[in-house]
């Protein structure tokens, strides 16, 4: 048959039905629903490269070839006794139905501690002669081993036995909490090597809890990065979301500095004075010497500490419990030194090595003592982090550290080289083109596979969402509609030709309940853009608190009352996608725009438009009680006035969480991020800085008066 005759008319373009029916299967999207409601119809081009993308290689003519994928897919899911991943709600009875005869299965559940939980389970059969599994109330919550037989057929699945919705710590049920947000690398003390530390982030905590009354403080993430210089400055892609950044080390914190030789504690001592002059720079933060100086130091230190190593059962047990993974991510780290940076070539050892294969394992067994000084780094990491959020949580803090979780990871990062089957290959994630970027965005991170995932029992994210909660009272996930849904980009294609791709976003609230709820902690979701109602409301449900942006809460004009505002919700006046609020006055996002040739309209019409905005927030602040009128109409000299007064306006919100950023408090214009460009911009590289242009340092920031006011508005409004 020829194609034209399979096709389906939708406005002025054609859609291939077969091919429409396959990509329906395996979740891709044909058409999707725009920032003002519009349709957009995908071309079949691009529905072919992105299922080729998931491992289902078709070109969108192949009528055969289409027809024998759909068909195998549909033979393997009807010979499958039940879905790999299986959902149930704690404490709630729930009938799976499978695919075999009545009285012809076996069934084992093996509970997560090891325990049989078979007792929980009953066979019966179901009408049309269906076979019922019955998942009984008992089932404890955690991730269980479901073990199923009919005749020959076997199977294995992973049960999810999740709470219903994440339950809010008693603190945040009594009131609504406030805290701060900052960029951990821009804040250095007297003590940093050129980029703020761990130990930073314990003095920063302890003084946000002690001096300001703060709760919790969100930092950038803090997910692993490059083992050497040159270092990736954005912590936004990461080599790896499982592990640590050692960058944010301390080394004078560990017990081996002190126990340093003469000439050893010397040569420590240099490398930081080296790296602590950059710390007095207002301009621009070195990450490759903060980190090129710090590596020499903390390899001295290992050296001092490696023989205790060895009879250390704390340590022992860290390894231990790190497991293959760890393994992996120290064998990735040694192969990045000794090979060098990873390239896309298939001649390049990311491509052609293993953290099994014969070459690397021979690399380690060749440089054990490199080896375990990248397990002992992480080690470290994680002692340094532990002890900065006991620091928080002495000084009164009820979250303590939020910890912010990257959408995706380094194509040539650890994560994809010690499992790529978890990744999808021709293709990266991205954003449709919209009001923001016209251009849409494409992100360079390679999306996580849905299908692996949900073959795996989501694995993989209960691993990071596990490992993040380890040392934070909250985890705010960045493009939280990643859960449902992300923007697949074909290798080679422009952003704007892209799809959506769908995530089994029940699943992954799932793992987002338990570790949660075992943490005793708060999930965050980044929900801002385009927002299906129905992603909305299951992010509600599931006790996930979106995201509310003050700038963004404005339509034709006219900013909302916050009143309106949704309660289960973090509310704040900016994001780290903005310049700082004094900057936005002050019109920082235009300048920037138009000096880097960002803007799809003329100059003089986006200065209008923000010019518009401007005036339009002065009038809803002022309607609302929050500024005096004789400020609004008299600008000059008043930006710290505007800035509480934006912050006043949110604290009248009934969001349960609030946050004012730190570069708000210090008076700071300078933007940390400009999207859409990497180097054009210096972006994720300028440290923390006041009104004036001066440094501020991590021991003095709480006890600026400028801080100390603003921190005074969000108390009184809490």
């Amino acid at each position: 048959m020829d194609m034209s005759e399979q096709t389906q008319q939708t406005g002025q373009q054609e859609v291939n039905a077969p091919l429409s029916q396959l990509a329906q299967a395996c979740g891709v999207a044909t058409e999707y629903k725009g920032q003002q409601g519009e349709i957009h119809v995908i071309a079949d081009r691009v529905v072919a490269k992105v299922l080729t993308a998931l491992g289902i290689d078709v070109e969108a003519d192949d009528a055969e070839g289409i027809a024998a994928h759909l068909q195998r897919l549909t033979q393997e899911r009807q010979e499958a006794l039940c879905s790999p991943t299986v959902l149930q709600e704690l404490g709630v009875p729930t009938a799976l139905t499978l695919n075999c005869q009545p009285g012809a299965l076996a069934a084992s559940l093996t509970l997560e501690d090891g325990s049989d939980g078979s007792g929980e389970l009953l066979l019966r059969a179901g009408e049309e002669g269906q076979t019922l599994l019955e998942l009984g109330s008992g089932i404890p919550m955690g991730y269980h081993r479901l073990d199923l037989q009919a005749g020959e057929r076997q199977q294995r699945a992973t049960l999810i036995t999740a709470p219903q919705r994440i339950p809010l710590p008693e603190a945040v049920k009594e009131h609504a909490r406030w805290g701060w947000m900052t960029q951990l690398y821009s804040v250095r003390s007297h003590g940093s090597w050129g980029v703020g530390d761990f130990a930073d982030l314990a003095q920063l905590l302890a003084a946000a809890g002690s001096k300001s009354g703060a709760d919790f403080m969100l930092i950038n993430p803090i997910h692993a990065g490059e083992p050497q210089a040159p270092l990736q400055p954005s912590p936004y892609f990461p080599a790896s979301r499982t592990f640590l950044n050692p960058l944010y080390i301390r080394p004078q914190s560990i017990a081996a500095y002190k126990e340093l030789g003469e000439s050893e504690r010397m040569q420590a001592d240099q490398l930081f004075a080296q790296a602590a002059e950059q710390n007095s720079d207002p301009n621009r933060l070195d990450r490759d010497l903060a980190w090129t100086c710090k590596k020499q130091a903390l390899w001295l230190i290992f050296q001092q500490a490696r023989p205790s190593l060895r009879v250390d059962s704390a340590f022992a047990q860290f390894v231990r419990a790190g497991g293959q993974e760890l393994e992996s991510f120290a064998l990735w780290c040694l192969a990045y030194q000794h090979w060098g940076q990873p390239q896309e070539r298939a001649d390049s050892w990311f491509r052609s090595e293993s953290p099994h294969s014969a070459r690397v394992q021979a690399l380690k067994a060749s440089d054990q003592e490199g080896f375990e000084f990248y397990l002992w780094l992480q080690w470290v990491a994680n002692q340094q982090l532990e002890e900065a959020q006991r620091s928080g949580k002495a000084a009164g803090m009820v979250l303590g550290l939020m910890e912010d979780m990257a959408v995706g990871v380094n194509p040539l990062g650890e994560d994809v080289w010690s499992h790529p089957e978890r990744y999808a290959r021709g293709a990266s994630v991205g954003a449709p083109p919209d009001a923001f970027n016209q251009q849409g965005q494409n992100w360079l991170q390679p999306p996580l596979d849905p299908l692996d995932l949900e073959r795996t029992g989501y694995k993989a994210y209960r691993q990071l969402v596990g490992g993040m909660f380890a040392h934070s009272g909250a985890i705010r996930i960045d493009h939280a509609l990643g859960l449902f849904r992300l923007w697949w980009i074909p290798a080679g294609s422009p952003a704007s030709e892209g799809t959506y791709v769908t995530y089994n976003y029940k699943a992954m609230l799932s793992v987002l309940a338990i570790e949660a709820t075992r943490a005793g902690g708060i999930v965050v979701g980044e929900d801002l853009g385009v927002v299906p109602d129905f992603a909305a409301q299951a992010l509600a449900d599931r006790g996930v608190l979106g995201t509310i942006i003050e700038w963004f809460e404005q339509k034709d004009g006219v900013f909302k009352n916050p009143a309106g505002y949704r309660k289960y919700a973090l509310a704040a006046v900016t994001t780290h996608d903005l310049p700082p609020t004094a900057g936005y006055l002050q019109y920082e996002h235009v300048h920037i725009r138009e000096r880097l040739g960002l803007l799809a309209q003329s100059a003089q019409e986006f200065e209008a438009a923000a010019q518009d905005e401007h005036r339009a927030m002065l009038q809803f602040l002022v309607a609302g009680g929050w500024l005096d009128p004789a400020v609004a109409g008299d600008e000059r000299g008043h930006t710290q006035e505007i800035v509480e007064a934006m912050h006043r306006a949110v604290l009248s919100a009934p969001s349960l969480l609030k946050m004012a950023a730190l570069v708000d408090g210090v008076g700071e214009s300078r933007s940390q991020n400009q999207p859409g460009t990497i180097d054009e911009y210096p972006n994720w590289r300028v440290p923390l800085a006041d009104e004036k242009g001066r440094v501020v340092y991590a021991e003095e920031v709480f006890d600026l008066p400028r801080v100390q006011a603003l921190a005074q508005v969000m108390r009184e409004g809490i």
